[in-house]
């Protein structure tokens, strides 16, 4: 790939990586740690492949000094973790352990030690097991326990980062983990993917007003989506209306309420033969619509889709896992397709156009809201060499494209505040174990010895200079 020029980033801009709990910490039984929904579903026979589990993952919660020092080699200038909530508040009620707090103070403090700024996710897709017992998101309660752990991290850790994140990808909580199954608790519930939704939309909000009732002046609040770009394969009429219809379910149904405070006519109409809604209570959608003072923006690629051709059993190739059950409520006319072009090891499309449109999406409805990449990324099948050095040039080469493509929307006015690689390391990849390597660190899971990847070294000087190079 060459480019005839240089792109130059404003000097404020925000060079970061991103992790999660659950697929770094390993330690899942120490310092109080109780079970989360991902102990229980990568523990099911089944359920992950080659029945890995998260119990060791990178031992992160062990060696988070020389994470700390492999960041600041590499110049991060910021970090984005998430906490355990079941390492803080074990049963998702009740006082915190004040063993799991202080692992996340000194996370935290290492790094401004270092220089590194902390970005702090409360949830990370790891709910405690006994609120999922309890039913877990299709229930409300868990969006009030879930203001609580809110309140009991923000009093902790306010003194140290300034930088919160409510959910991510909350998308993949509602319909991978209530409808389709192939995330945890691996329910296959349709009108639970609504539920879950909204309740997750509820927890966003009341967690913002605990986080604001106890952060310092200068704390920020954010949520972090994964928007899809979808687009219809052709511009027919049945093939827009399904565009419309999945642009619904995985960015509308989220972006309503939390930009406009509202969910979408459309979207209640399209679902109504799946529920009536009524868990929405009265002055539900005001809480939820809490001023932002950012958004984060997980992007890997576009989404493409038809309407089924009658008579033709629908397929569905949606880069989310195979499972009998969809995701996707009430659109079993639907199908998914793949672009042509050179794929990641997950199968997705590299098009790095998406991004631009999401940005630029955003930068008109939401006008006046920064906006962080808060991942992007792409797995491919990293080896050591016989030097046990790791090349991979196609993640230079895909993070490039989709950096440039940042530029491009910076370019058209979106005011973009950062970037975060995801991922630091690799790591446990949810149902896919340790199958795909997303990290620009190699981490050898029998020794967990790490090793920066080519693309480490690349990004660092990406970060030191400030600029996006001509050429990969």
């Amino acid at each position: 790939m060459t480019e005839s020029h240089t792109r130059t980033f404003p000097p404020d801009f925000v060079w970061g990586s991103a992790t999660a709990s659950y697929q770094i910490e390993g330690g899942v039984r120490e310092g109080g740690r109780t079970p989360s929904i991902w102990d229980t579903f990568s523990h099911t026979p089944g359920k992950v492949l080659a029945g890995d589990t998260g119990d060791v993952a990178c031992d992160h919660y062990h060696r988070v000094t020389e994470d700390l020092d492999l960041m600041a080699g590499l110049g991060l200038n910021a970090y984005r973790f998430s906490v355990s909530w079941s390492r803080v508040q074990p049963t998702g009620r009740g006082p915190a352990v004040q063993s799991g707090l202080d692992f996340y103070r000194d996370l935290a403090d290492g790094l401004l030690e270092r220089g590194i700024t902390p970005v702090l996710t409360l949830y990370h897709w790891d709910l405690p097991q006994e609120l999922e017992d309890a039913g877990g998101w299709p229930e409300r309660e868990t969006a009030l326990r879930f203001a609580d752990y809110a309140h009991l991290v923000g009093e902790a850790l306010g003194d140290r980062v300034q930088m919160w994140t409510t959910l991510n990808e909350p998308w993949c909580s509602s319909s991978l983990g209530y409808g389709s199954g192939v995330h945890a608790p691996g329910r296959t519930e349709p009108e639970s993917v609504l539920r879950s939704a909204h309740h997750l939309n509820l927890g966003h909000g009341l967690a913002t007003q605990a986080l604001r009732s106890v952060l310092p002046a200068g704390g920020q609040v954010s949520i972090t989506l994964n928007p899809a770009a979808v687009r219809p394969r052709s511009d027919s009429a049945a093939d827009v209306n399904a565009a419309r219809r999945i642009d619904a379910l995985q960015n509308r149904i989220y972006t309503g309420p939390l930009l406009q405070g509202a969910y979408p006519e459309d979207l209640l109409q399209d679902t109504a033969r799946v529920s009536d809604w009524s868990f929405v209570k009265d002055g539900d959608t005001r809480i939820i619509h809490q001023p932002l003072d950012s958004l984060g923006i997980n992007y890997y690629c576009p989404t493409l889709v038809s309407a089924t051709a009658p008579g033709k059993a629908a397929t569905r190739n949606d880069g989310h896992g195979a499972s009998a059950h969809s995701p996707w409520v009430a659109c079993d006319d639907i199908e998914f397709h793949q672009y042509p072009g050179p794929l990641t090891e997950m199968g997705w499309s590299i098009d790095p156009t998406g991004l631009t449109e999401l940005l630029m999406r955003f930068h008109r409805e939401a006008p006046g809201l920064p906006l962080y990449i808060t991942e992007n990324g792409a797995a491919f099948d990293d080896k050591p060499d016989a030097n046990g050095a790791v090349h991979d040039p196609d993640r230079i080469s895909y993070v490039h494209g989709h950096l440039a493509a940042v530029h491009q929307a910076m370019e058209q006015g979106a005011d973009v505040r950062g970037y975060f690689l995801w991922s630091l390391l690799d790591n446990f990849e949810w149902a896919y174990g340790y199958s795909k390597r997303f990290g620009m660190v190699h981490v050898d899971f029998d020794s967990l010895q790490r090793t920066p990847k080519s693309s480490a070294q690349w990004y660092s000087g990406v970060i030191k200079n400030g600029e996006l190079p001509a050429q990969v």
